[in-house]
């Protein structure tokens, strides 16, 4: 039974999210190769052994292999998953079928090729929340402040109860909401509010203060906190749905305030503001799918859109192996005039293999961490 629960509660959520994400980043490679001509041999929905598979009309083999952990579209004349050049195949290849190798292919067609795989995962996460702000609706509450804790940051700023915040750092505050996650979001960092106080307006200067917090699931975290609290009072929550341009252009906007806040936390870890152990991988993921699974489908496809985000985010990274990696040697090729040679090429791959296994050990070790498995072996052992 405990095996059914945890599949079920686990593993089937986290197959789900992960390769929903992953399918669409490489439909987003897999279309724009077809635009421009390029033989795509094979697209696969994880990794290793072959599960189940089908070859359509242009000789693409479909797969889903045994390790749901990622994807990849193989191009005629690649050596392997990472699109890494096949110098023999190449070589071999009749001069009428070179013009259909993505290795033969005009830098923009190349270059167009590698970024749509993570423009499609940010598409993918504008149109789920699009689908939730026009059909769901987004909660809306005034963001007036009831209660101001003496200890806390906001009340060493001069927070008073009644305030009403209008705007952070000159942007409209729309919604408590909104200012929850911009504060949430800003640890350790000056946030210049205004507040409409007695009919005028005030501006209050705070600095979110680094707490640790334990969720409904018992998972604990780090964010900036302030001190100050919304009682919702019946009639105080209003249920808003927006026509659908209005819908897409906040679900641009959600995009992008995943990606600066991930920039952000990225740039606090480098200069030591914050710790890097809420970097999570896998476990994490699958952690995290099966506690958000229990509140529905809804809440289940938002995690998918914040995971497509990260992953498009990821991806650009200009680390080789990544896509961002390949664009970076676009770059550089485009500034030559010539690719750059393929010594150069080889140890770039060689140093962002290690990078990309040294952030998945890191991130791996941090989950086993949170997940207090070394805490459970520690206690079988004494």
């Amino acid at each position: 039974m405990d095996f059914i629960s945890g599949l079920f509660g686990y593993v089937i959520p986290f197959i789900f999210v992960l390769s929903l994400v992953v399918f669409i980043h490489e439909m987003g490679h897999f279309l724009v190769a077809r635009w421009f001509g390029v033989i795509v041999e094979q697209f696969s929905i994880g990794f290793g052994r072959e599960i189940v598979g089908w070859t359509d009309k242009n000789n693409t083999r479909w797969k889903i292999g045994w390790l749901p952990l990622g994807g990849y579209v193989k191009f005629l004349g690649d050596e392997n998953a990472a699109s890494t050049p096949d110098k023999e195949a190449l070589s071999s290849l009749p001069e009428e079928i070179r013009k259909d190798c993505f290795q033969f292919k005009p830098l923009h067609a190349r270059a167009a090729v590698v970024a749509a795989g993570p423009v499609a995962n940010f598409l993918l996460a504008i149109v789920i929340f699009a689908f939730m702000y026009s059909v769901i609706g987004q909660s809306v509450t005034a963001p007036r402040v009831d209660e101001v804790q003496p200890d806390g940051a906001a009340a060493d700023a001069g927070f008073l109860p009644g305030d009403l915040v209008v705007s952070i750092d000159g942007s409209a505050i729309a919604s408590f909401n909104d200012m929850q996650r911009i504060v949430s979001t800003s640890p350790e960092r000056v946030l210049a509010f205004t507040v409409e106080r007695d009919g005028s307006l005030v501006d209050l200067e705070v600095v979110p203060q680094l707490r640790e917090i334990t969720d409904r699931f018992g998972n604990t975290q780090s964010i900036g906190l302030i001190g100050l609290t919304r009682k919702n009072a019946e009639g105080d929550i209003t249920t808003v749905r927006y026509n659908p341009a209005v819908a897409v252009w906040k679900g641009v906007e959600e995009t992008g305030f995943i990606i600066s806040t991930t920039m952000t936390y990225l740039g606090d870890i480098i200069v030591g503001r914050q710790d890097a152990d809420q970097l999570g991988g896998p476990l994490r993921i699958a952690q995290v799918s099966g506690q958000v699974a229990t509140l529905g489908l809804i809440a289940l496809l938002n995690l998918a859109a914040i995971l497509s985000v990260s992953i498009g985010l990821l991806n650009l990274f200009p680390v080789p192996m990544l896509d961002g990696g390949h664009l970076l040697y676009y770059a550089a090729e485009a500034v030559r005039g010539e690719p750059l040679g393929e010594k150069a090429q080889e140890y770039g791959f060689r140093i962002g293999l290690a990078a990309v296994m040294s952030l998945m050990l890191f991130a791996t070790w941090n989950d086993l961490v949170h997940l207090r498995v070394f805490d459970y072996i520690g206690s079988v052992f004494s």
